[in-house]
């Protein structure tokens, strides 16, 4: 289990982020995050839970924008080995990957398509100096 710095994740928080903040930095899922805190809410008393939330808030830094668009790519490309880890099983890994791997084809595609047609050689001729 790697250790990251500790943020707010607003992008994938319910209220201000703290408990999926505190999921992306310890690798576990954000549920269960979630049911902890809320059996801390239960055991402990409704103020001090509240008080602990609130203070998480306002000290906790919310999360740079680059840091969620390679939290989101590093996500749909992670597959878990333990139920509680985040990450996709084998099965949705895959089909993340194949569907990737369809659209890069796709793009391919249109480029050869572009390159052999007419209008690229007239393109190309119309653009030299």
């Amino acid at each position: 289990m790697s250790t990251q710095p500790l943020y707010r994740d607003t992008e994938n928080g319910k209220l201000c982020g703290v408990c999926a903040g505190l999921a992306a930095a310890f690798g576990a899922e954000v549920w269960l995050v979630r049911v902890l805190f809320v059996s801390l809410f239960f055991v402990t008393g409704f103020f001090l839970a509240i008080l602990i939330y609130i203070i998480a808030c306002l000290l906790l830094e919310k999360m740079p924008i680059k840091k969620q668009q390679q939290q989101s790519i590093y996500a749909n490309h992670s597959m878990k080995t333990k139920p509680w880890q985040q990450g996709n099983t084998a099965e949705k890994l895959l089909e993340n990957i194949a569907a990737e791997l369809d659209d890069i084809d796709n793009g391919l595609q249109k480029m050869e398509n572009y390159v052999i047609s007419f209008s690229y050689k007239m393109d190309r001729e119309f653009k030299q100096p």
